[in-house]
């Protein structure tokens, strides 16, 4: 599989290029984000394995970075990740209802699943830095703050 070249290699070498010569390792990261969105947003052994030959590291240097920041998948996502914080200050607010009501209104019983048309997945997440928001998710690059069921069902129509 050969998945860095055309416009995901464009994309890799301009991560590449933002550090100092010989330093490719520090594109670590940003390379990840880059081949993640390019397969419908989780990442591969394959992946990661062909991103440590490209940056001329060991796949273990990858893996590391993988598997340690949550905002990498190693399973298929839905096209739409919502991200809800279940930490001390979102719980104490109503992260609970939140998810419930997700749940309810997705019809899926765990954080992970899938819903059947592929549209949205659930993923439960350490404190996101929102906690005067709180109850609060991410979905994408947006966060959403103060929930409710109605804004929620809101959130989730506009994206339908």
């Amino acid at each position: 599989m050969n998945m860095i070249q055309g416009q995901v290699k464009a994309d890799v070498d301009h991560c590449i290029a933002q550090y100092p010569e010989g330093k490719q390792k520090s594109a670590v990261m940003p390379a990840l984000t880059v081949l993640q969105n390019a397969n419908a947003g989780f990442l591969t052994q394959d992946l990661m394995d062909e991103l440590a030959d490209y940056l001329d590291i060991t796949p273990i240097e990858v893996y590391e970075v993988a598997t340690f920041y949550s905002m990498y998948e190693h399973q298929p996502v839905g096209k739409h990740k919502i991200c809800v914080c279940t930490n001390i200050s979102c719980m104490l607010r109503g992260s609970d209802d939140v998810v419930d009501h997700l749940k309810k209104r997705l019809g899926v019983s765990d954080f992970g699943e899938i819903t059947p048309d592929g549209k949205f997945s659930i993923k439960e997440v350490e404190c996101l830095g929102a906690c005067v928001g709180a109850p609060m998710f991410h979905i994408g690059d947006e966060y959403h703050e103060h929930l409710t069921a109605d804004k929620i069902d809101a959130i989730l129509a506009a994206l339908e």
